[in-house]
């Protein structure tokens, strides 16, 4: 859930100071004739010739408003990037207003070519309704810049603005300001090894704050990256007001406050008897433990209950959503706080974000951290994601795990109820939770070696199991045949079903037991008769595995969704009258230690018994985060898999 809080502003700024000096934007432009050079870029296909971002919170009367500038000038060198840049998208919606926007395109021969209004555009996304306005450039080739400035005055954004100062291209004259009233002090961190915003000690009639640089080198993609966590930002927040001595305004203690607030209300006698009919349809008893009624009652809700990408309010009073079985993000939680408050559950809300986006800080405080809410519950240390469909009780959405969370808990006083808020670790899943589990039992056609007889028996817990286990329940036979034959298919495309067998089918068993296919198959694919030998390629049979490869010094650390496990045992009876001769190849063993513990690890190993060969190959991966300084380590083990994907048994004559 996106967090949002339209909290009055005079809760924490009261004051009446009179501004007659004008905002920043008035007294800004950009050069009449420009001379634009790219320095030693002129062969890069994009950079960014010049970036101003201005924020300015300004009163008007007792009304304080933000007027948000940017200023950008990009120079566009291939087809690619001015296919890519000739629509230009403004930060406009129906509660703002766009007070300058203007745009041209400086040819690579100096010509300036202006944008009119026909070409500054007005359109509206059929699916959301909402509208949204863009430049559209004409007249862009090889070598030119296209400029733009835009003006937009809004509601205050002011509890935690994230400010992107890098990209995938290289940029020159980079620059952020802040204005504010001079009784207003705001907080600044920058993130990932950006320069600290500074406060000018000059301007006496504003407060200003300012970074510069002369220019912030590209940061490009890589492979298994969150590349958006990775990259130059800063986040400011409005501090405190020292006209009316309020400090701490973006605190996270309000914000706990105010969310215990929100969601605990006293629910009336109607909204009782209504919450009792409810529960009276899903499937548990009083005497049942937590864990089982909390995966009943999610169940019922997440299969129930639609929830819509909407504000109304009827979304979010108990009593509609109960009747019309509808619900925005605000409504759901209402209503799983409405329930556990009922059954006595305890339980904790837990604010965060994602790890794709942004790592959550420890220490400092802003809203924009605040974006994504899971309920903790203390007894069973296992938490919910209420608003995400696709999650299960247990497994929450595994980037929000692994990284902090902004914990809100109640105090209880006498008859007093509070709530106190605290910065804690969410613990990600560990990895033998989350498993893929495969046992191959393997003979060969009495009449023909090339040809293989198979039984795949597949087991998957945790987030391996959560894409299709919840769900079985829900999914039509043609649906469930081809997930089941997919599994040998994703093999040999040509596999020739004989039989399958779906264990634990029954979604009510997510998280206690594992689904588990098991399908006999027959297949050509895996051997080939080379002379008086046969090639068995025995890697294939754990299917593809990725492979990575590294030209060029990593940059980025790696960071994995979720921790896991790999369980593979392959069972070959050896065809009567044959033996392997080169069984030393299945040996394959690397692995990353850091204090005694075996963080990432490959293991492929057998054992002979008679005719009977019984290979092991596991591999693990105990840790989400993968620091550049340990990336060979984590190339070296996950390559690994992808060298036994190569393996091919000899089979020869004895």
């Amino acid at each position: 859930m996106k967090l949002v809080f339209n909290l009055c502003l005079v809760c924490f700024i009261s004051f009446n100071l009179s501004h007659a000096q004008q905002p920043f934007y008035k007294s800004y432009d950009w050069e009449a004739n420009p001379e634009y050079t790219v320095q030693d870029l002129h062969d890069e296909n994009m950079a960014g010739i010049k970036e101003k971002i201005v924020s300015e919170f300004y009163f008007e009367g007792d009304d304080l408003t933000e007027y948000f500038l940017e200023h950008k000038v990009y120079y566009l060198n291939s087809d690619e990037k001015i296919e890519a840049y000739n629509k230009v998208y403004l930060p406009y919606d129906s509660e703002s207003n766009l007070e300058i926007n203007k745009a041209r395109v400086i040819t690579a021969k100096g010509e300036i070519i202006n944008l009119d209004d026909s070409k500054i555009l007005t359109a509206t996304d059929s699916e959301t309704n909402r509208t949204y306005k863009y430049f559209a450039f004409e007249g862009i080739e090889k070598g030119s810049f296209i400029e733009y400035i835009y003006v937009v005055k809004r509601y205050p954004n002011y509890r935690g603005k994230r400010i992107n100062l890098q990209a995938d291209y290289n940029k020159l004259n980079v620059e952020f300001d802040l204005y504010a009233p001079s009784n207003l002090l705001f907080k600044f961190k920058s993130f990932n090894g950006l320069d600290d915003v500074v406060r000018d000690t000059i301007t006496e009639d504003k407060k200003h704050w300012f970074l510069k640089l002369n220019s912030v080198k590209l940061l490009e993609p890589e492979e298994l990256a969150v590349y958006n966590a990775d990259k130059k930002f800063l986040i400011y927040a409005l501090d405190s007001n020292t006209a009316s001595r309020t400090r701490d305004i973006t605190s996270y203690a309000n914000v706990s406050q105010n969310i215990y607030d929100f969601y605990n209300k006293e629910l009336s006698k109607k909204e009782v008897s209504e919450l009792k009919k409810f529960l009276k349809d899903i499937d548990f008893k009083e005497s049942d433990d937590i864990d089982t009624k909390l995966r009943a009652i999610e169940s019922y809700i997440k299969t129930n209950i639609f929830i819509a990408n909407s504000s109304g309010d009827k979304l979010s009073e108990l009593l509609d959503i109960i009747k019309d079985k509808v619900a925005n993000d605000r409504g759901i939680i209402k209503l799983y706080a409405s329930i556990l408050n009922y059954l006595d559950i305890k339980n904790e809300f837990v604010y965060t974000c994602s790890r794709e986006y942004m790592r959550f800080d420890e220490e400092f405080e802003a809203n924009n951290f605040l974006q994504d809410i899971l309920i903790y519950f203390p007894k069973t240390k296992t938490y919910l994601s209420p608003t995400e469909i696709d999650s299960r009780y247990g497994f929450p959405p595994a980037y929000l795990t692994d990284t902090y969370g902004l914990f809100i808990k109640e105090v209880v006083i006498g008859d007093f109820k509070s709530a106190v808020g605290k910065v804690k670790y969410i613990q990600p899943i560990a990895a033998e939770h989350n498993v893929d589990k495969m046992i191959i039992d393997v003979t060969f056609d009495a009449d023909d070696i090339s040809k293989t007889n198979i039984k795949l028996d597949r087991a998957m817990s945790g987030y391996y199991g959560m894409y299709i286990h919840p769900y079985m329940d829900l999914i039509q036979p043609d649906s469930e045949k081809e997930i089941s034959e997919g599994l040998a298919k994703n093999l040999d495309e040509d596999a020739e079903i004989t039989n399958k067998v779906i264990k634990n089918r029954d979604s009510k068993f997510f998280g206690i037991k594992p689904i588990q296919f098991i399908i006999d198959f027959n297949s050509s694919k895996f051997v080939e008769k080379a002379g008086r030998k046969y090639l068995f390629n025995v890697g294939d049979l754990i299917g593809r595995q990725q492979e990575m490869y590294q030209e060029k010094e990593r940059v980025l650390p790696v960071e994995s969704e979720f921790q896991r496990s790999y369980f593979r045992t392959i069972n070959i009876t050896i065809p009567e009258g044959y033996t392997i001769a080169n069984l030393d190849d299945i040996t394959i063993k690397n692995d990353y230690t850091k204090d005694g513990k075996v963080l990432m690890s490959f293991d492929s190993y057998y054992e002979l018994n008679g005719n009977v060969l019984t290979i092991t190959a596991d591999e693990h991966y105990r840790i989400n985060h993968i620091d550049t300084s340990i990336y060979e380590d984590y190339r070296t083990v996950i390559n690994s898999a992808a060298d036994f994907n190569k393996v091919t048994l000899v089979l020869e004559a004895k």
